[in-house]
């Protein structure tokens, strides 16, 4: 966790959708505790139970009474919806904000990203 950018329960909510993501949490699994994700990220266990509850009211967690919170299905479809909606906000703005403000042009942002891509093998 990183106190200095967004708030923790963000961060928490971030890290649980993470392993919803890459499969690591299937739908019908049951989510890490509130106590648990506490205990690993060092925090207030009221902080994790804010990140758990606003991935209940998403839809991504449900909550089972007495058992915990458990993934719901379409959770990972709907989590990937919701990043791509957000990603050129997040991402793609600012990077062409700075590349304007750097001068770079159009070509050159181009081929840099095409560069960055290759070197994390997305064309390969």
């Amino acid at each position: 966790m990183n106190p200095d950018s967004e708030p923790l329960f963000i961060q928490v909510a971030r890290f649980v959708e993470d392993l919803i993501v890459d499969g690591t949490l299937l739908p019908g699994q049951q989510a890490p505790s509130q106590n648990q994700l506490a205990q690993f990220h060092e925090i207030n266990p009221a902080t994790a139970r804010k990140g758990l509850a606003m991935l209940a009211d998403s839809g991504v967690l449900e909550k089972r009474r007495g058992l915990g919170m458990f993934v719901a299905d379409g959770a990972r479809e709907r989590i990937l919806a919701q990043r791509r909606d957000a990603f050129a906000g997040q991402f793609v703005a600012p990077l062409i904000d700075e590349a304007l403000h750097l001068g770079t042009t159009r070509a050159e942002l181009h081929d840099l990203i095409n560069r960055v891509a290759e070197s994390r093998g997305m064309y390969q």
